[in-house]
């Protein structure tokens, strides 16, 4: 009798422990899904929202830089392609698909001869005094 109890016990001890290994195993899987979603998917999600975005920003006379390398500029815009003018050559327009672009700079975000960037003037350590050119030769 008391060793049919003791078999009873033992027998019951042991898939308590299965069942704490299967639901340990389970614990790490989902742990594990959960880590590659934060590490990877929703990155690259992000990353594919941005690119998304750039792409139907695009404007007529933007600069481009293509997948390849290639700097250009849009001439014309459809629903999945671009007419891109690639140097100063006018005759060298391609058309290639919207997923070929890898970066775009907006039209008026260019330089122009009204928009020259602003000299900053030039400060000491810290932001204090004035810092002298190399060319500053005389004493104020």
């Amino acid at each position: 009798m008391i060793a049919m109890l003791m078999e009873a016990n033992a027998g019951a001890a042991t898939s308590q422990a299965a069942g704490l290994g299967w639901g340990s195993m389970i614990l790490w899987i989902v742990v594990m899904i959960g880590i590659m979603y934060f590490l990877m998917i929703r990155p690259q999600k992000n990353e594919q929202k941005r690119v998304n975005a750039m792409l139907n920003d695009m404007a007529v006379g933007d600069s481009v830089v293509t997948t390849g390398g290639f700097y250009g500029v849009i001439l014309d815009i459809t629903d999945d392609d671009v007419i891109v003018e690639f140097g100063n050559n006018k005759n060298c327009r391609i058309p290639m698909r919207k997923s070929a672009i890898a970066q775009v700079e907006k039209a008026d975000a260019a330089y122009g001869p009204d928009t020259a960037p602003q000299e900053t003037p030039k400060t000491g350590l810290f932001g204090f005094g004035k810092k002298k050119d190399a060319g500053d030769t005389k004493d104020k």
